[in-house]
């Protein structure tokens, strides 16, 4: 088979030697051309060199392209990946510090908070002109795979404005999934369940291990149960507890989505654990991410050498990508969860949301499985991010500044912490902060820089609950290790 994939924010390099990877184990696609785009020329450079390698190596007839003019990478492709972030580390860091300042401790950011809904406001100016090229000069019928948070926003902007074909893709209900085959002693294969929700808030709600259908108190035993995860994921197991269904996210991403387990910073190191990001840590991500820049950087030639290893010793991940265009492509049908417009998907959650849930691909594309109910207590805590999104949307799409203070508003985390006063404050200093990353609102940065002059609101030099510093790259070398 030969046809045009392409892959845009290319220059996450780490991310896209692992999808373009996946596609390469896949037989029929050793004759596929990658194209890679990046406003980045140093970033591209380097991932494009790790792509030829695996290519060379594994005598491979693929052709891989690079480029800056992200409408030439686009002409013809008929799938489209992004894994873009609009502004950076530079953007990313202004996400986690200015909240700081107004008592709200997020540890990632990046799907609503105060970090995820700016976050947002970035991405989906951006997103749509993707679309507009995708419309204009790929295949008829492109496939859009987005990968890039916030996922659920960038989703329902695509899906409502930009008029493509497009499918929001996560892993976390994988990793999800490999924890609870852990604490119920099978492997993964023999573990079989529904979860549904949206991103970032999906729930196990049937779980069958060997067939037999796994109960609450079961799950909680297994956790509790845990040398691990008793410690790391205790957000989790309390939800569960109270809830009675497993989430599919981290402790520290599930922490800052919920109003009950940052509100108090002497309450915050009761909930998280300090031996991974993951698990809590204030602007963990934030530092992960800055430290494997950093480490990229200076190893370099190590990344390129690991790349010369044969194909063969390579171990095709879970990300859904490969498999979703492996069943459009030959017919082999994939069963996994993906992020749609829900239309009826969910009974309990509105029409217009973006869930994430069960479908099937095959030859006709993505095929949701519709009818699903969520326990109660479920549909409530997705109903109240569903309102923050839809707002932040509006928002991005109109540029109007009053309704993105009303998104911030409405998010559960904020809205425990921070007064009205407060918030307007604090997004005011968000948006002058990262003006030249948000077109839309330009005509009210002005005005909004005046406000953060004048402003009489207290704010505090805070650095949160349970912050680390950026360690150097020597440190990481000694450890062996850039991932925790």
């Amino acid at each position: 088979m030969s046809f045009k994939v392409t892959v845009i924010g290319a220059g996450s390099v780490g991310f896209t030697k692992t999808l373009i990877s996946d596609l390469l184990k896949v037989p029929e696609f050793a004759g596929c051309e990658f194209a890679l785009t990046d406003i980045n020329p140093h970033n591209l450079d380097m991932v494009k060199q790790i792509i030829e390698t695996i290519v060379s190596v594994n005598k491979l007839p693929a052709k891989v392209t690079a480029t800056t003019d992200r409408r030439a990478a686009l002409t013809g492709a008929r799938y489209i990946m992004s894994c873009v972030r609009v502004g950076g580390l530079e953007a990313f860091a202004t996400d986690i510090s200015i909240p700081l300042k107004y008592g709200v401790d997020q540890c990632v950011g990046d799907t609503i908070c105060a970090g995820g809904i700016l976050y947002g406001q970035r991405n989906i100016p951006v997103i749509l002109d993707f679309c507009k090229d995708i419309r204009e000069v790929a295949e008829p019928g492109a496939l859009f795979l987005n990968y890039a948070n916030p996922m659920a926003m960038n989703t329902w902007a695509a899906d409502l404005y930009g008029g493509v074909n497009v499918v929001g893709l996560c892993h976390g209900v994988q990793h999800g999934a490999h924890q609870i085959a852990e604490v119920l002693g099978v492997t993964d294969d023999e573990l079989d369940y529904v979860c549904s929700g949206i991103n970032h808030q999906t729930w196990y709600i049937d779980i069958r291990a060997k067939g037999r259908k796994i109960e609450k108190d079961e799950l909680i035993a297994g956790f509790e149960a845990h040398p691990v995860y008793s410690k790391t994921e205790k957000v989790r197991i309390d939800v569960l507890k109270r809830f009675g269904v497993y989430s599919t996210e981290s402790n520290g991403h599930l922490s800052e989505y919920l109003p009950w387990y940052r509100k108090r910073p002497d309450e915050i190191n009761r909930w998280i654990d300090m031996s991974h990001w993951i698990h809590g840590e204030t602007g963990g991500y934030l530092r992960y991410s800055t430290e494997r820049r950093n480490w990229f950087e200076t190893d370099f030639p190590v990344f390129k050498q690991e790349a010369a290893k044969p194909l063969s010793e390579y171990k095709r991940t879970s990300e859904h990508a490969s498999y979703i265009i492996e069943a459009i492509e030959t017919g082999r049908p994939y069963r996994g969860h993906f992020n749609r417009r829900n239309n009826g998907i969910i009974t309990n959650l509105p029409d217009d949301a973006i869930i994430e849930s069960p479908g099937y691909v095959d030859r006709f594309g993505i095929n949701m499985i519709e009818g699903i109910t969520l326990p109660t207590a479920c549909a409530a805590t997705c109903s109240v991010s569903v309102s923050v999104q839809r707002l932040s949307v509006e928002a991005a799409m109109t540029g109007d500044i009053e309704t993105l203070k009303l998104a911030v508003l409405h998010d559960p985390l904020v809205g425990a912490i921070c007064t009205p006063d407060e918030v307007w404050a604090m997004v005011d200093e968000m948006v002058v902060a990262q003006a030249e990353w948000l077109p839309q609102f330009a005509d009210a940065v002005p005005a909004a820089r005046e406000r953060v002059a004048k402003s009489t609101v207290k704010t505090r030099d805070w650095d949160g609950a349970a912050r680390k510093r950026v360690r150097s790259v020597e440190e990481l070398r000694e450890l062996g290790s850039a991932h925790s």
